[in-house]
């Protein structure tokens, strides 16, 4: 097992330190408002790569996921409207499915994944555009449970992996397919992706991969964007939402898009 004290900010310059916390912060910000700001904190933590090995980005990353995630699923509890039923049944299959996505992180084919969420991505951006009123209300929608049980289920594994893009994906499948609008699908997948990310946790912390004093500082930093991000949401509204949520799928193909090619 490495040895934690030494692993603490993992070799981190204070300059690194710096960089990570402004990625984070922005992540917070982004990760409020319509998910995906995994997209740019896993990056950067891969770029600075902390400890020396990949599996302590993504370990330290769900540290900052946790924290951020609880906090603004608290601040859009206190002026969101819950659907407690589709919370309580996406986060208890996410949490078992983060866990065996973690515990695969290190086997699963990177390349056979990137495939498989560069068309998930262009399926959930061209259902968007093709439906312009999509998640701006609420409206029922029969499938609710047993869909949104498999895809948090999925979504859960997926994150567990340490793939980037959780949020996103939650967000979609609670708007495209459950029916939510734009705003109460964001208040949703925060909850969910404290599940998750706690499931994926429940791997990492044993297995010492953990940065706790890189993670708590990037945490704090997290916590900060995702408070500003809520109030934004909540302010904006569905409609501004669905504007971000485009934007950051289109990011997330092309990002995915790079790694195949490359």
């Amino acid at each position: 097992m490495p040895d934690l004290a030494a692993l603490d900010f993992g070799g981190v310059s204070w300059v690194g330190v710096l960089f990570l916390c402004a990625a984070a912060l922005l992540a917070g910000t982004v990760d409020a408002i319509v998910g995906g700001g995994g997209l740019l904190q896993l990056p950067a933590l891969l770029l600075v790569m902390p400890g020396g090995d990949v599996i302590h980005s993504i370990a330290t990353s769900k540290v900052v996921g946790t924290v951020g995630a609880a906090a603004t699923g608290f601040t859009y509890s206190r002026t969101t409207p819950m659907d407690w039923g589709t919370v309580v049944r996406m986060s208890s299959a996410g949490f078992l499915a983060a866990m065996a996505g973690a515990a695969c992180a290190s086997a699963m084919p990177a390349g056979a994944l990137n495939v498989v969420v560069l068309v998930a991505l262009l399926v959930v951006v061209g259902h968007t555009l093709r439906n312009p009123d999509l998640g701006v209300a609420e409206r029922a929608h029969g499938a609710r449970t047993w869909v949104t049980v498999l895809g948090g289920a999925a979504i859960g594994f997926w994150n567990g992996l340490g793939a980037p893009g959780t949020g996103s994906f939650l967000v979609f499948l609670l708007v495209g397919v459950a029916g939510h609008s734009f705003l109460g699908a964001s208040a949703i997948a925060k909850v969910v992706n404290v599940a998750t990310s706690v499931g994926a946790l429940i791997f990492f912390i044993p297995a010492g991969t953990v940065l706790w004093g890189l993670g708590i500082a990037m945490a704090a930093c997290n916590v900060i964007g995702g408070v500003v991000g809520t109030l934004i949401a909540v302010r904006k509204g569905a409609s501004f939402i669905r504007r971000i949520f485009l934007g950051v799928a289109l990011a997330l193909i092309a990002t995915v898009g790079v790694k195949l090619l490359g």
